[in-house]
């Protein structure tokens, strides 16, 4: 397997300048999978608070950088939809969202915003014990003893610190969601109706954005909470790595 990233085949999630040099960094092993974009890749060509991998490295091991509450040292650390990006020392706080084209954007959000991620259920299942495993859509598991109320589809809220789930949307008719994926990324609405597909075809959804309606597949849209709409109304600048296109040379990665 390849160490090497080109620019140009990188995943269309990721926010990086295409034409700007030949290779990128490589993600690591870790959640997201091939859609989770290096840490780097966000410290230096989104936010260009570094200019080199050397630099990533010194800022991590300052321990002040934190994904989903925890500190980060490896520069190559997948981050993905919904992670929440902290750097404690700035007291600056970011929720990776989705945004046109499915392009993955940093939103700015204040710090009790960042205590918790939000996760869609995308498998349930029983394990020994009795117990009934969740997974998320980032790949990481949650166990738990009464699983009744939880269904696939479903989003949950998961305290960055205690690792508990601290909130439950259902996905049903009325519920707020985006869409992370399609031409519709990055839109928010409504689910106006579920249209069940007979046969092995993907169900769709007809979300109301208020202004208008769009129809998706339900594998591209997540129910959220009502502060995402509050993050997009309160600073509708999502922070791209076209804002920041002079903060590297576009170079190569050392």
């Amino acid at each position: 397997m390849t160490r090497h990233q080109k620019r140009l085949s990188a995943p269309n999630a990721w926010p990086v300048e295409r034409k700007t040099g030949t290779f990128t960094v490589k993600a690591g092993a870790g959640p997201h999978g091939e859609a989770g974009v290096p840490l780097l890749i966000l410290l230096r060509d989104v936010l260009g608070y570094v200019d080199s991998k050397k630099e990533a490295r010194y800022a991590l091991n300052e321990g002040s950088v934190l994904v989903n509450g925890d500190a980060v040292s490896d520069e190559q650390r997948p981050v993905g939809m919904f992670d929440i990006l902290a750097f404690t020392e700035r007291e600056e706080y970011y929720r990776v969202f989705p945004e046109e084209g499915g392009r993955l954007a940093l939103t700015p959000i204040d710090a009790d915003a960042a205590d918790g991620r939000l996760g869609k259920i995308v498998r349930k299942q029983d394990v020994s014990g009795g117990d009934t495993q969740l997974t998320l859509h980032d790949g990481s598991n949650l166990r738990v003893e009464d699983a009744s109320e939880y269904a696939t589809k479903d989003s949950l809220v998961v305290d960055n610190e205690t690792k508990e789930i601290v909130a439950h949307f259902s996905y049903e008719e009325g519920a707020l969601v985006t869409a992370v994926d399609g031409s519709h990324s990055g839109e928010i609405g409504e689910v106006d109706e579920i249209v069940v597909t007979a046969g092995s075809g993907d169900n769709t959804v007809v979300v109301d954005t208020g202004e208008d309606a769009f129809e998706t597949i339900e594998e591209y849209v997540v129910v959220i909470d009502e502060q995402f709409v509050d993050d997009e109304d309160a600073d509708d600048s999502d922070v791209s790595s076209d804002d920041e296109a002079d903060a590297t040379d576009g170079g190569d990665d050392e």
